[in-house]
């Protein structure tokens, strides 16, 4: 991922005030790589999903505690959607400028119109520090989830919350 990408974000957040820490690491590009490396010690790194209905034409970016895992259907159901599948790396690629082990709740900084939803576990309401990559995945951005839930806001992406 390009520096430009990461500027992006950090750009943002100083803009916002918006508090937050980095941690540099080498490229992961899983939850068991982050654990490994030990970054985990800062705070609760989150797990992100990005998915697409059926038909392809809705994309959602699930935010969701690193340790659950995602029941599809019933998010489905939660969401008023048809069936939900994997998006592939092209609409990644696409919707949030984004590759494989990058996927970032901070992507939808490259979402010029708007149109990745994103879904975020009602567990992590009140988190103080979860870790999400800048958009990249060589370094961890720590920041409050009001904060996070602050930047999509003010990017202008809708957000639901959900029980994952």
């Amino acid at each position: 991922m390009n520096d430009n990408n990461e500027q992006i974000v950090l750009e943002t957040l100083d803009r916002l005030h918006i508090k937050y820490d980095i941690t540099e690491h080498p490229a992961v590009f899983t939850i068991e790589d982050m654990n490994t490396l030990g970054i985990m010690l800062e705070g609760n790194v989150v797990k992100n999903l990005f998915l697409r209905n059926s038909n392809g034409t809705n994309h959602y970016l699930l935010v969701m505690d690193k340790n659950k895992k995602a029941n599809l259907k019933s998010i489905k159901t939660q969401i008023n959607s048809t069936s939900l599948k994997f998006a592939s790396e092209e609409r990644l690629k696409k919707y949030l400028n984004l590759t494989r082990g990058s996927v970032t709740p901070l992507g939808i900084l490259n979402d010029t119109n708007c149109e990745v939803q994103v879904l975020i576990d009602e567990d992590l309401i009140g988190e103080k520090k979860i870790g999400v990559h800048p958009n990249t995945n060589t370094s961890t951005l720590w920041i409050s989830l009001e904060d996070l839930v602050k930047v999509i806001q003010n990017h202008g992406n809708q957000i639901t919350y959900i029980k994952v």
